[in-house]
């Protein structure tokens, strides 16, 4: 299957895999490198947007290997989105080692540029997603109904998470109440003292994962039931993302 996966996409598997890389990279320089910025270490967040570009693009290759036909369609799709998110890890790292912010910053002209470039990049990437959920409700695709319904929620879910994170570039910053920056979580450092945007962004976007392997699993132990069980999980799923969004708007902590 991995096979068959990759090579039916392999602009999706190369960049997944380049990405994969640039985290161990990463983690390496990190060891020698202790300057931080907001409180963590500098190299921190692209070794985050380096996980998650590559399991993004990863899952995508699932997503279109079983698109029948629309082969101009999927081409576009895999490397529209190859290649936006290679440029967004680009820009984050390139901010990383200028010891300067990546997200809501303009404090130079060219600060800002990035910054506008980098969220460019995303609107185009979520129009993609949208894309691709048009073709898997309109698409005679050959998967059981509580998976193709699992990945069809996980994409809904998907686009509203892109949605809130738009609002967080709106409003320039990810933490309500506090400015960013302060205590917060391991690794992810969302904030443990106010309101933190980026808890309900990062449930949203897995639900692109979440939701299809769930209505995988109740298949595979054949599950009574299995299709109303995907609904209501993608029911629950999204009540999480909500109740997280409106938790940090009331300037709540997650934890």
């Amino acid at each position: 299957m991995l096979r068959l996966l990759v090579r039916d996409q392999k602009v999706l598997a190369t960049v997944g895999a380049l990405s994969f890389a640039g985290l161990i990279v990463l983690m390496v320089i990190s060891i020698f490198d202790s300057y931080e910025i907001l409180g963590t270490n500098r190299w921190i967040k692209p070794m985050k947007f380096c996980i998650s570009i590559a399991l993004y693009l990863w899952t995508l290759m699932f997503y279109l290997y079983f698109v029948p036909g629309r082969e101009r369609a999927k081409k576009v799709i895999a490397w529209g989105a190859s290649l936006l998110l290679l440029g967004e890890i680009v820009l984050i790292t390139m901010q990383s080692a200028r010891k300067t912010t990546s997200h809501f910053n303009n404090a130079t002209p060219f600060d800002d540029a990035v910054f506008t470039s980098m969220g460019t990049m995303i609107v185009v990437n979520t129009f993609l997603i949208a894309y691709l959920l048009v073709i898997y409700l309109r698409s005679d695709i050959q998967l059981s109904r509580p998976v193709l319904w699992g990945m069809r929620i996980g994409m809904a879910i998907f686009l509203l998470a892109s949605a809130e994170g738009a609002y967080m570039s709106i409003y320039m910053q990810h933490s309500v109440g506090v400015p960013d920056g302060g205590p917060g979580l391991p690794l992810v450092n969302w904030s443990t003292k106010a309101g933190d945007l980026r808890a309900a962004h990062f449930i949203g976007m897995h639900a692109l994962q979440g939701v299809p392997i769930f209505a995988w699993v109740m298949e595979r132990i054949k599950a009574p039931g299995a299709l109303g069980l995907t609904f209501a999980f993608g029911a629950a799923y999204f009540a999480v993302f909500a109740f997280t969004f409106i938790q940090a708007l009331l300037g709540r902590p997650l934890i």
